[in-house]
């Protein structure tokens, strides 16, 4: 199956939304209350919350689209990581979801392959990126990308609080 990999404009809103919402519920659903996560999705991740992103010029977002749906996405933007050596200008990688049906076949790479040629025009930027402490894969797959532990954050879902890693590419 080949993928169409595009950069999303503010008319991917609903696209956006949908996608964010479906892989964020297929990966993370089970490990929140249900009103948390309902509350969740609703503030980060509903369509006024996509469109006020994809408006914002400092801002950027790809979308992985298999013709009849969107299958995958990568929402970058300012560094907002609670971190001492961030600095004005620095880029944090948001969200790079994959549906679980698509996984395995080099997508995330294509996504992080098109957000790091954007990250580093004109000039080479200070990339950071929130992870789940417990998800080793995508600890591996941002490591590969030059992507080490500098350190850690809480991240409220709702009532409920995740610990995070802040990880940074200088």
């Amino acid at each position: 199956m080949t993928l169409i990999l595009r950069r999303a404009t503010v008319a991917d809103a609903d696209a956006l939304s949908a996608i964010a919402i479906a892989t964020y519920t297929e990966t993370f659903g089970d490990s929140y209350p249900p009103q948390d996560l309902r509350d969740f999705l609703d503030n980060h991740y509903a369509v006024e919350p996509q469109r006020r992103e994809l408006a914002d010029p400092r801002n950027a977002a790809w979308l992985l689209d298999d013709g009849d749906r969107v299958v995958g996405y990568l929402a970058a933007g300012p560094n907002s990581l609670p971190h001492a050596d961030a600095a004005e200008g620095d880029i944090e990688l948001k969200r790079l979801y994959v549906l679980a049906s698509h996984q395995g076949g080099g997508h995330g790479a294509h996504l992080m392959d098109a957000f790091l040629a954007w990250l580093d025009q004109p000039q080479r930027r200070t990339l950071w990126v929130g992870v789940w402490c417990e998800n080793l894969g995508a600890q591996r797959f941002y490591a590969r990308y030059g992507c080490s532990k500098v350190g850690e954050y809480d991240f409220p879902v709702g009532d409920s609080v995740d610990r995070e890693f802040i990880l940074r590419r200088a």
